[in-house]
């Protein structure tokens, strides 16, 4: 079940993330959708893993695919409260660290990879991440957000 689908304020997230991912990058995440509805559900069950935070001093989860779900073993409500920092293990956040740093300086930042780390302790390497700036139609920074679709247990 798409959680987004009851909750009308991710339908606007969702196409906030497809909208500034096309700002900052200016390529396609995914085809347009004029329906807001269809391109949240769309995106929700995309084949590729999809995350983003808020702007909180120790940034919060505020969106996962069905794919990161999956991958990081959470429910929605789970995954929507952890902050992003959580989702490395401790050796590998100095690294992820400079990623977010790089990409806020620069827009977007592409071919990151890393070990990540889900709930039940399963270790997985993800490859050729793109971490972009969410940013709104008026320019206003609103997070980050990463997108990718190689991943390997470790």
């Amino acid at each position: 079940m798409n959680p987004l689908l009851n909750e009308k304020k991710q339908d606007g997230h969702a196409q906030l993330l497809i909208d500034s991912y096309h700002r900052v990058t200016g390529r396609t995440l995914l085809q347009f959708e004029s329906d807001k509805d269809k391109a949240a559900d769309a995106l929700f069950h995309a084949p590729f893993v999809l995350l983003s935070h808020g702007i909180e001093d120790d940034p919060v989860l505020n969106y996962g695919n069905e794919a990161a779900l999956q991958l990081w073993e959470m429910t929605w409500d789970e995954f929507t409260r952890t902050p992003s920092r959580l989702t490395a293990e401790p050796m590998e956040r100095s690294q992820r660290d400079m990623l977010l740093a790089d990409a806020k300086n620069q827009g977007f930042s592409d071919g990151y990879y890393g070990v990540r780390i889900s709930k039940s302790g399963k270790r997985f390497e993800i490859r050729n991440v793109l971490l972009w700036n969410v940013v709104d139609e008026m320019g206003t920074y609103r997070g980050q957000a990463a997108v990718f679709i190689d991943w390997q247990l470790v």
